[in-house]
């Protein structure tokens, strides 16, 4: 096919068999394909990430894709800018005790941040990612809609809430489409090193998902010793810092106090934890910040919606009223556990990605 022939994209390659399916699948569209590794994590990747997205065998993986396509190669070191944009925040969220996303926001930042800003100077007019997502165009109002993937499995249309109209439109994903099985039928038919490659579904640069192991040896949190208390103010125990915990955490806390008991609240003002019971954990209302709305520049005063308030979370149906401050109210129809500060909410309308923000304490 040669209707895309004079298109330059970038394509995002991650050394795993989604992002290697996606440019092989532009390639054959016409499109005139350019393969980039972002190098996000400095000199400690060898002996700690060897097989994700930082590591040689990932570069090794998706120059050896691009070889056996015929296209370009490069590889990209963006650590400094994702110590500043991902890093840096992923470690203050903590120390703010809030539960950070840092996926969303190197897709923000970086990958449809700083590498369309790359693409536009290589004359490329889209980037491309092995994401499981859905682009269309509004023909009444010209918005570029985010919709969910067909895959329902893998849906990662979440991760993309934060992007604005001027990156969505030079975004593609080609593996909206598919269902994963069906990637790794066309990575197979096409030979591509990837088709078999197992995927990681932890954070990046976090191993093992031991947040608050990474926080230490890091040196990005040091331990402050502080109390935790249950709801009333009673000191059950201690903690060596609120950064090691998250919303709804019940192991490790290390009380000698009847249970069971949940972190139901990290109070960075006074340095404690507190700690309730399941129950103390549902939550009917909460505010949002800095949102971004999609398929309207100004959203109604008050709409419905399916929210998730976390990637792994199946939904639920949600008033919500946007707030003058780029804020919204979300009223749930049913309380929900562990509604998390930190955290993204996301709002649906069916597969329709109508917007979302970042859970406030």
């Amino acid at each position: 096919m040669t209707e895309h022939r004079k298109t330059r994209v970038i394509v995002g390659l991650s050394g795993g068999v989604d992002s290697s399916t996606a440019a092989a699948l532009l390639l054959e569209q016409g499109y005139e394909i350019i393969g980039i590794t972002l190098k996000l994590w400095p000199q400690d990747c060898l002996a700690r990430a060897e097989d994700k997205c930082c590591g040689p065998q990932a570069v090794a993986d998706a120059r050896a894709v691009c070889h056996r396509l015929g296209i370009p190669f490069y590889l990209v070191d963006e650590a400094e800018e994702f110590r500043q944009q991902v890093i840096r925040y992923f470690a203050a969220e903590y120390q703010a005790g809030r539960t950070p996303n840092p996926c969303v926001l190197c897709n923000e930042k970086l990958k449809f941040g700083t590498l369309i800003e790359r693409a536009r100077k290589l004359g490329a007019a889209f980037v491309a990612t092995g994401h499981y997502a859905r682009l269309e165009r509004d023909p009444a109002s010209g918005r570029h809609l985010l919709r969910r993937g067909r895959d329902p499995r893998r849906d990662q249309s979440y991760f993309l809430f934060s992007l604005r109209q001027e990156q969505l439109a030079h975004c593609l994903f080609p593996l909206g489409d598919l269902l994963k099985t069906e990637t790794r039928q066309v990575a197979r038919a096409r030979a591509l090193k990837t088709a078999q490659k197992e995927e990681s579904m932890e954070i990046c640069f976090v191993p093992d998902n031991d947040y608050g192991g990474f926080l230490k040896k890091a040196g990005l949190v040091a331990p402050q010793r502080g109390e935790v208390v249950d709801r009333d103010g009673r000191v059950l125990g201690h903690h060596e810092g609120i950064a090691f915990y998250t919303i709804g955490q019940r192991r490790g806390l290390q009380l000698s106090a009847p249970g069971p008991w949940y972190v139901v609240d990290l109070d960075p003002a006074h340095n404690r934890v507190v700690v309730g019971g399941a129950v103390d954990l549902l939550r009917g209302e909460f505010r949002l910040e800095r949102c971004n709305w999609i398929p309207f520049d100004t959203p109604p005063p008050r709409f419905e919606a399916t929210a998730k308030i976390r990637y792994n979370h199946p939904g639920t149906p949600a008033t919500v009223t946007p707030l003058a401050d780029d804020g919204a109210r979300v009223e749930l129809h049913e309380p929900q556990r562990a509604v998390t500060p930190g955290q993204a909410c996301v709002f649906y309308d069916g597969d329709l990605v109508l917007g979302g923000g970042w859970i406030a304490r």
